[in-house]
Order: structure tokens, then sequence, then C-alpha cells
């Protein structure tokens, strides 16, 4: 899907409301409180109403699009920018593309680029299998002075686990002890992968042991030793995906705080998994439809800043 047709194809709220509607109900339109298929399409086209419960509702009410007064054109290119940015797009920029430089509020673009964001979160996962990398790193601002120099105390703990060939998961982590690593590979890791690889971290060989995987299984390339690649074993390909959130986080949102930071990373990696897919856009509408309402207080709570 290019800007040029969804400009055209979606160029009122009717065109995007059909589409909404064929997304969330394929069989048919159903009522969210009781579920019953008896209904009626009130002289508000856009309305419905549940002939059990007598419920009134429309394609957008419970989801992501829920109380919202940005026309759906808005939010369709909104959706669109954000899926075609391969480095992340920040509000700020979306706000001069889509209202130009006087126009529009940092905080509805702000509001709507998380909203999308956690609709990407909904997305279904399934175990990793085959060849797997996992390396961990750390994003957050630098400390000038030497008494800061190999501190990663004010960094973010960043957890990457790639099939090889498949697909990436990113995780904000409270550390990369060997505890900590097990966890997300017992639950993002499959019983019967091949092999898992990584650096020479000493966490990583109680941490697969822990999580149930031999330690057969488990291969390592010495990085101290300036080794990246012995033969096939190398985890080149998930600090690649390394390097393309840090290049998001400085080229593109310039700053990610720590209580969001997850939401950032499920957006890279549902972008990511979808590199060479036709249908990421549709996809995304798919998941805003079906995902539950996200409030700006619940997003804000006990938060100073914003990212």
């Amino acid at each position: 899907m290019t800007l040029p047709e969804v400009n055209t194809m979606f160029s009122t709220d009717e065109k995007c409301r059909e589409l909404l509607e064929r997304l969330r109900w394929p069989e048919g339109v159903t009522c969210p409180r009781c579920k019953d298929h008896r209904i009626s399409r009130m002289k508000e086209w856009a309305r419905f109403e549940c002939s059990m419960c007598q419920y009134q509702f429309t394609v957008m009410s419970g989801t992501i699009f829920h109380d919202s007064h940005l026309p759906l054109p808005m939010w369709f290119l909104a959706v669109l920018l954000i899926c075609e940015a391969k480095k992340g797009m920040s509000a700020s920029q979306l706000k001069r593309t889509l209202w130009g430089q006087h126009k529009g509020s940092y905080k509805t673009a702000w509001y709507l680029c998380h909203r999308i964001r956690a609709a990407m979160a909904t997305a279904e996962k399934t175990m990793l299998d085959g060849t797997i990398e996992m390396d961990e790193t750390y994003v957050g601002g630098k400390r000038k002075g030497k008494r800061f120099q190999g501190h990663r105390d004010h960094k973010e703990c960043v957890i990457g686990i790639k099939q090889r060939n498949g697909d990436l998961r990113f995780f904000r982590a409270e550390d990369a002890k060997k505890g900590t690593l097990a966890k997300y590979i017992k639950e993002n890791v499959s019983a019967d992968v091949e092999v898992i690889m990584t650096d020479e971290l000493p966490a990583y060989p109680n941490a697969i042991e822990i999580a149930g995987h031999s330690p057969e299984k488990h291969k390592t390339v010495n990085h101290s030793a300036k080794v990246y690649v012995d033969g096939d074993i190398t985890t080149n390909g998930i600090e690649s995906a390394f390097s393309l959130l840090k290049r998001g986080i400085i080229g593109s949102w310039h700053k990610v705080s720590a209580k969001h930071l997850p939401a950032y990373l499920d957006e890279m990696t549902f972008r990511f998994n979808r590199r060479s897919s036709k249908t990421i856009f549709l996809d995304t509408l798919r998941h805003m439809i079906t995902a539950d309402p996200l409030t700006f207080e619940n997003l804000t709570a006990d938060k100073e800043n914003v990212a």
C-alpha cells in the first residue's frame, strides 16, 4: 500500500469505516456486548443497534480508535507512515507530515503513535525454532566524565532473540543475569530448537540449561577475541537488529523513556517481522480494530516525562 493509494482509496470516513467493518466482522456485524448477530444499521449509517440488548455501537467502539475525534483518513495515513518507516517515525515528524509545522498538537501525534504501537503489541507471537541468535545490549543516554566510563546503571537492558531467517523478539529486561535470560528463553524458544548461538557472556550456559535446553545445543562466538564468525556460528543477525533499533532511537525518536521503551521495541519487532509483507498496513489496522482501548490517562500514569 502506497501513500497515493491510501489517499485515493480511503479519502473519506465512510470509505475507512467500510474497511474497518470488514476487518472487524468478516462474517457479519456482531454486538460487542452480547455477541448477537441480529444487528440493525441506524439512520446514522455509522451506528449500529443490537436487537437483543439494544446496545448502540460503531465499528470503533471498544477499540484503539475508541473516543477518537481524529478523522479516519488521518488515522490511516499515520498507520501507513509508521508502517513504512524502517527506523521509526517520531511524534514530531508525524505532526509535521500530517498537520504542517504550525498546526496540530504534539500531544495528539504522540498519543496517536502510542495507540498504534499498543495495537502492534497485540500481534500473536509463536515460539522461535531452528537456529536462534541471542544477545543483549544497553540503550540510554551517555554520561560525561571518567567516573561514568563503563557504567551501565543509567542504561536500560534490552535482550534480543532472533530466529535465523525468521522472527525477532526484543525485551526490556532488568538485567542480563542467568535467571532473567532463562525466563526469556523458556517463554520464546521452542523446546526442540536446533541450536542457540550467543557471545561469550558467562550467564548464557547456565541460562540455557535452566530453560531446559541441552548444553550441546549452545554454540558461542568469542567477541572479546575479535571473532565474529566461526563457520555458521555467529550473532550478526541479532546484532544487525540491535543496530536498526539504535538508529531508530538516535536518528528518529531521539529520546525514549524507560517506561515507554517496551512500546518502541514492540513497534520495531512488529515492523521487522513483516519487513517482506505486502499486507503490513492491513495487518496493523486489523490489530487496531481488535485491540482494547488505550486511554491517555493510562498511558501517562505515574509518568513525569513522555518519550
